[in-house]
């Protein structure tokens, strides 16, 4: 490759220096070393594919993760509550915490507090009004690393309509295939505390408390997606959009 043509390639990729591009020093280094130039160049982007190519994608196992929560009942006791989670994706990389994000649906109609008439109650409008919010959205914002095992997801809920920030400590189970080698799965527990004052949650203030306690078990199945940064949504009517 003559020194003309190597000037014009590195011209086009390096766009942005067209207006240093007269520099006399510049101009040697580029016709006395243009193989050196070039792969320098190239090791100055590998290490960004590599971490973007090292967070792997997975797909929330909507079988075996779960969500329970508790709220104080007039002073008597705690009862607890159960809800599914109906759709959601994670970007996780064990050895690069910094590249992971996550977003996913809690479906409110499926609330389980163990009696059928009371499941009713709680979903009527002056509460969780399961019929016009059906989903709680999470979307992340950042990842805060604290040891090998345990951290804290930042990130925005959205419940009956209000988004609200969210802090989920969390610890990391276990990243691993299958006993029968079929999927690869990584695991999480978590706990979350929020008023449901915040989301307007407000009837019934004699009788039902306003801090609701969160656990959350939750598995999640390797999958092809791309990555995908998510952006936060402002509807909780429609299921969290799978990665392209």
């Amino acid at each position: 490759m003559g020194n003309a043509r190597i000037n014009e390639t590195i011209r086009s990729a390096a766009g942005g220096w067209r207006g240093t591009w007269g520099s006399a020093r510049l101009r040697h280094m580029v016709r006395s070393c243009p193989i050196n130039w070039l792969w320098w160049f190239t090791a100055l982007l590998l290490p960004f594919a590599s971490a973007h190519a090292a967070s792997a994608s997975y797909d929330y196992d909507t079988v075996h993760s779960q969500v329970v929560f508790s709220i104080d009942h007039n002073g008597y006791s705690r009862p607890f509550g159960r809800l599914h989670i109906a759709k959601g994706w994670l970007r996780f990389d064990p050895d690069n915490w910094a590249t992971a994000a996550t977003e996913l649906d809690i479906d409110l109609s499926s609330l389980d507090m163990g009696d059928a008439e009371w499941n009713k109650a709680v979903c009527k409008p002056s509460l969780l009004d399961c019929a016009h919010n059906r989903y709680a959205h999470f979307v992340s914002t950042s990842v805060e690393r604290k040891d090998d095992h345990h951290g804290v997801l930042h990130g925005q809920l959205i419940l009956r309509g209000i988004s609200q920030p969210l802090s989920v400590p969390f610890t990391f189970n276990r990243a691993a295939k299958t006993i029968y080698g079929m999927h690869t799965v990584v695991g999480f527990s978590a706990s979350a505390r929020l008023d449901r004052n915040a989301f307007d949650i407000t009837a019934f203030g004699d009788s039902i408390g306003h801090d609701v306690s969160v656990w959350l078990e939750l598995e999640a199945i390797r999958s092809d997606h791309a990555d995908q940064t998510p952006t936060p949504q402002t509807s909780t009517n429609t299921p969290a959009k799978e990665q392209p």
